[in-house]
């Protein structure tokens, strides 16, 4: 049996497959909280002691850059390294694999269900296929056609410069800077990037904040889900919640584009992570697709692809899966 796993900096998500059941019907699994682990060896022990299942083989998608059979957590403090594990879980084979480059694994089984679909486009079915997925971090990923299947590629992308695009963008910029130096596109394209639009817009005199909201920010250890919360309320509870939103929109529009474009997206563009499926409303707003398209001379090219928000919750799972029973199928 083979266990499988999607571990990320707020949850890691764990699973057993039989061979012959396939990756979309898991024997046992479960959702655990990553920071309350010493390290991921002490929570597949855990896991396992508890499910009293016998597995051979392990792979998991790891939120970091895998080198050499090693990866050290991006927005987690764990040092996960291939022999490691092989050792103290006593299997014959462990895989450590970009938690992106699982989700990619799984891009060309999804189905209708998987996937909520913003551009119809005019897909080439062979096609170079772009995941931006915006969670806690930011991830970026893409698949090439071999001449007979897809082959999915992991990337840092989402730690290259950001580039803004608007006036607005610009200034906050120059405001991140001066705290960071340098600034990833991760800073402000993901949960942690959304609290630095929303300090900036509060910080520029654009926007009030109101008593009751600075309060509840305060209070809380992670302010993304109050202000995102707070922008989708109907009617919206703060026009500066509201505008930190709007801004995270379009430059995850701009920033799918550019993902685009670098790797000829022509298939299509996946939207993973959780904050797009948490946001599904807001791409009705045309504010994504004007960004995304706005490449100047090869706009009508980024209007033929096809974009598409993953719905399904464990693709980061279900790919792994994908990928380690391709491995050792």
């Amino acid at each position: 049996m083979l266990l499988a796993g999607d571990v990320g900096g707020t949850k890691t998500a764990l699973a057993i497959y039989a061979f012959e059941r396939g990756p979309r019907q898991p024997l046992v699994e479960a959702t655990l909280p990553s920071a309350e682990y010493p390290s991921l060896e002490v929570m597949i022990l855990q896991f396992l002691d508890q499910t009293g299942l016998h597995i051979s083989q392990a792979i998991f998608g790891v939120a970091g850059a895998v080198v050499n059979g090693q990866a050290q957590g991006t927005n987690l403090p764990w040092l996960m390294q291939e022999t490691q594990l092989q050792q103290v879980l006593e299997l014959t084979s462990v895989k450590l694999i970009n938690d992106l480059e699982a989700i990619a694994s799984a891009v060309p089984h999804l189905n209708d269900q998987d996937r909520h679909t913003i551009n119809v486009g005019n897909p080439n079915p062979q096609g170079s296929l772009a995941i931006v997925a915006p969670g806690t971090g930011l991830g970026e990923a893409f698949l090439a056609w071999d001449g007979t299947r897809y082959r999915a590629y992991p990337s840092e992308g989402g730690h290259a410069d950001f580039a803004p695009s608007r006036p607005i963008e610009i200034g906050l910029l120059k405001y991140l800077m001066d705290q960071f130096g340098h600034v990833s596109i991760e800073r402000v394209c993901s949960g942690k990037g959304i609290p630095n639009i929303y300090a900036y817009l509060r910080e520029s005199g654009r926007f009030d904040e109101p008593d009751w909201l600075r309060d509840q920010l305060a209070a809380a250890d992670d302010p993304t889900p109050i202000i995102v919360n707070t922008a989708l309320s109907r009617p919206a509870e703060s026009e500066l919640c509201v505008a930190t939103l709007d801004t995270f929109v379009s430059i995850l529009g701009a920033e799918a584009g550019n993902m685009a474009l670098k790797v000829l997206a022509t298939g299509g563009v996946y939207l993973g992570g959780g904050i797009p499926l948490r946001i599904l409303n807001s791409f009705e707003q045309p504010r994504f697709l004007d960004a995304f398209q706005s490449k100047g001379r090869l706009e009508r090219l980024l209007r033929d692809m096809p974009i598409h928000i993953i719905t399904n919750p464990k693709v980061g799972l279900m790919g792994a899966a994908y990928r380690g029973m391709e491995l050792w199928a």
